[in-house]
């Protein structure tokens, strides 16, 4: 039986939630570990924890793996190795109100993508509903003050980001060639001992420290909640309703971020926020609704 485009969409605003929190920990562990080197400890304890769950079954698909690893490790290369890193790296120069902001180009990326490798070509009403929900994060960051957006000082850090937003558009758009034959877990844990692999050397160059108790707080939730059920929700997703699709939702997370940041460290609620997530909402709505 084939999964609802509802449930679909509560996987996707699952994934969206836990990787707004990641945003967070990554700005505030930038003094605590290097960015490449936390995000090889990220993906080794993920690939730790799914592996008592996926290695009986891996066994026996022996073959299937051998048989695709190049898919494989271009996904781990990609959606593991790469794209986090490069953030994590574009964090350490720059704001997190600039990542973010970069960070809701995303759609316009996977369209690309999927225009480039799947000649998938964006409907208007998806096109429509992106800049609406553009629109409506650029209420949340300029505070209600397009003029304010001026503002915005363009750092070192902006440019690694953006440049890690091309490789989650390839990430995406991939995915629908991945092995079928290997079940949700199986897929993740094969894609994250490769990418685990392939981070070695930055490891190896920069060994990370010990970390203290807010730190390695903040590495389990990377390794649980932004790296195994955020991937495990944003798969799912994506296999059901396809990557140009899926890639609309990303304009929750900003709105999922600044919800976060009123609950948890008390800032206020104001009018711009409320216009906000309205528009970002309704631009969803509108590009993800079938026609």
């Amino acid at each position: 039986m084939p999964a609802s485009r509802g449930f679909a969409f509560l996987l996707l605003a699952l994934a969206m939630l836990f990787w707004a929190g990641n945003w967070v920990i990554g700005r505030a562990l930038r003094e605590a570990i290097e960015p490449f080197t936390l995000n090889f400890v990220r993906w080794a304890i993920a690939a730790l924890i799914l592996a008592p769950f996926t290695l009986p079954s891996l066994a026996a698909q022996w073959p299937v793996i051998r048989r695709h690893w190049p898919i494989l490790l271009l996904l781990a290369l990609t959606g593991v190795s790469l794209f986090h890193a490069l953030v994590y790296l574009g964090l350490r120069s720059t704001t997190t109100v600039n990542g973010i902001l970069l960070n809701s180009s995303l759609p316009l990326f996977i369209l690309a993508c999927s225009w480039i490798l799947e000649r998938e070509r964006a409907k208007p009403r998806q096109l429509g509903g992106l800049a609406l929900s553009l629109a409506g994060i650029l209420v949340i960051l300029s505070r209600g003050e397009p003029a304010s957006l001026l503002a915005l000082e363009v750092q070192a850090g902006d440019a690694w980001i953006l440049l890690a937003m091309p490789v989650w558009g390839l990430y995406s758009v991939l995915l629908k060639r991945r092995p079928a034959e290997l079940g949700g877990l199986g897929f993740l844990f094969a894609i994250s001992a490769l990418g685990t692999l392939l981070l070695v050397p930055a490891a190896v160059l920069a060994p990370p420290r010990w970390p203290g108790t807010e730190a390695a707080l903040g590495i389990a939730y990377i390794a649980v909640f932004a790296s195994i059920l955020a991937f495990i929700c944003w798969n799912r997703g994506v296999a059901i309703v396809g990557a140009n699709v899926a890639g609309i939702t990303l304009h929750l997370l900003p709105l999922f971020g600044t919800a976060l940041a009123i609950l948890f460290l008390d800032e206020a609620f104001r009018p711009f926020h409320a216009v906000g997530f309205a528009t970002i909402l309704a631009g969803v709505i509108v590009a993800t609704r079938r026609a």
